[in-house]
């Protein structure tokens, strides 16, 4: 599997989100060219809406999760690890349902502008690309495919849900204040979680089997049982194959359920039962760690810039700024010749001088001149969009830019946390108010004596 591994991280920049879908379809492909899969009589697995899965693509994929796994971890037996797989395609499925009826497709174009930007981060042509996939016997029409389904579910989340969710400024002025208050605010968690899912009206019986199921996760756990294990095994999740695992996040970008019961957790501590719209919650702390201060180069500046016009053209600018330029190294003072010659309004009358700024965020031929710049240096006549300058860089500073950062991260922060929990709701809903007949699952059911 190491042959596909540049490709695994390629993908990544195309949809992050979903970049599974993608893996899952170059392991299969392998596995397939590898003799590892069997061809068998095509069943339905499930309908879904007026679409169908059949047990083919639900061993496939299967065979492509347990090859993902290798020996990280244990999954579960056959007949629950089928019903989770199969739950997952359900999800996708709906997914895409939804975006083609209501016209979100993606055109050749953009799929021609993804398949390049593949190939071109794993430092090859289009065509080097497609011939190194068809060495590996990798299907490239599929794998073309497979990398428009995931760019149609990003559209499909997008348009769903991510459009929809607004931050206030007043819900970042609360964060930041809260911040302000809390002495672990700098702390980063390392979290995996368990979820058992509820309908958005459950009916009691179906509270009380969930409560039961998350009950005796949870005595395992306590018990010492691995949290990672459990999750795969029991968790109804869309992480749950990988273990529940949500990565590094400071404490408000969890949900707030998560978030309410750090103040008494550790690492390696399992949190008590909590309960959301979408079901019943338990959650590890896994590690902790401090945040890092943002540090930013910056610079202040002052120039003298010369537009050119109808009286005035490049030749002539080149020549007065070559003569101004002279007049300072030979002592004339740098602010007066801009107050008297800058046509840079902005700055004219402070003589010339740019306040502490990012070199990212000038202009390409100003921030290219600046860095060729030693501290006090003026530099030769150069051209921008705006004219011509000469330069000098008074000052250089690494800036805590943690202060004008924290406006920005609160904001991320909340947002991401709100398009996660409207993520997880649309996607219960989705699948409550669809047409789904799980036929594995009935065919289960019929059979338990």
């Amino acid at each position: 599997m190491n042959n596909y591994k540049a490709v695994f991280e390629a993908m990544k920049t195309v949809t992050p989100t979903l970049t599974k879908l993608a893996q899952a379809l170059l392991l299969s492909l392998a596995l397939n060219s590898a003799g590892q899969s069997e061809i068998l009589i095509d069943t339905i697995a499930a309908v879904v809406e007026d679409s169908v899965i059949t047990e083919n693509e639900l061993i496939q994929r299967m065979g492509v999760i347990r090859a993902q796994a290798g020996n990280k971890a244990q999954l579960p037996d056959d007949d629950i690890f089928t019903e989770q797989v199969l739950n997952r395609m359900i999800s996708e499925r709906l997914q895409m349902t939804w975006g083609e009826r209501r016209g979100i497709e993606i055109d050749e174009l953009s799929l021609d502008q993804a398949m390049q930007g593949l190939a071109e981060r794993n430092r090859m042509s289009l065509e080097e690309f497609r011939q190194t996939l068809l060495k590996q016997r990798i299907d490239y029409i599929a794998f073309r495919e497979q990398v428009r389904t995931e760019m149609l579910i990003g559209q499909v989340r997008r348009r769903a849900v991510d459009s929809k969710v607004q931050v206030s400024e007043q819900e970042v002025d609360a964060l930041l204040e809260q911040q302000k208050n809390n002495t672990s605010a700098n702390l980063e968690y390392r979290i995996a979680h368990i979820l058992m899912q509820l309908s958005l009206n459950p009916t009691p019986e179906q509270l009380q089997k969930a409560q039961n199921e998350i009950k005796y996760v949870e005595q395992l756990a306590q018990k010492g049982s691995s949290f990672t294990e459990l999750a795969i095994r029991y968790s109804q999740a869309q992480d749950a194959l990988e273990g529940g695992d949500l990565g590094w996040r400071n404490r408000d970008q969890l949900p707030a359920i998560f978030a309410e019961q750090l103040d008494d957790m550790a690492a390696g501590d399992i949190s008590k039962i909590v309960r959301s719209p979408n079901g019943l919650h338990l959650f590890k702390v896994i590690d902790t760690r401090g945040s890092e201060t943002v540090l930013i180069e910056q610079m202040r500046s002052r120039h003298i810039l010369l537009r050119t016009n109808a009286v005035r053209g490049d030749d002539e600018a080149l020549r007065d700024l070559n003569s101004l330029r002279d007049r300072i190294i030979n002592g004339a003072d740098f602010s007066e010749l801009a107050r008297a010659n800058s046509d840079d309004p902005g700055t004219a009358v402070n003589g010339g001088v740019l306040d502490w700024v990012a070199p990212d965020a000038l202009a390409p031929a100003f921030r290219d001149t600046a860095a060729r710049l030693a501290i006090g240096q003026v530099s030769e006549p150069f051209k921008s969009r705006f004219g011509w300058h000469i330069l000098e860089v008074l000052e250089r500073r690494q800036h805590d830019n943690s202060e004008d950062a924290q406006r920005d991260a609160a904001r991320g922060t909340i947002r991401q946390r709100k398009v996660e929990e409207e993520t997880d709701l649309w996607i219960r809903q989705l699948i409550d108010e669809s047409y789904v007949d799980n036929r594995l699952l009935t065919k289960a059911s019929t059979e338990t004596p």
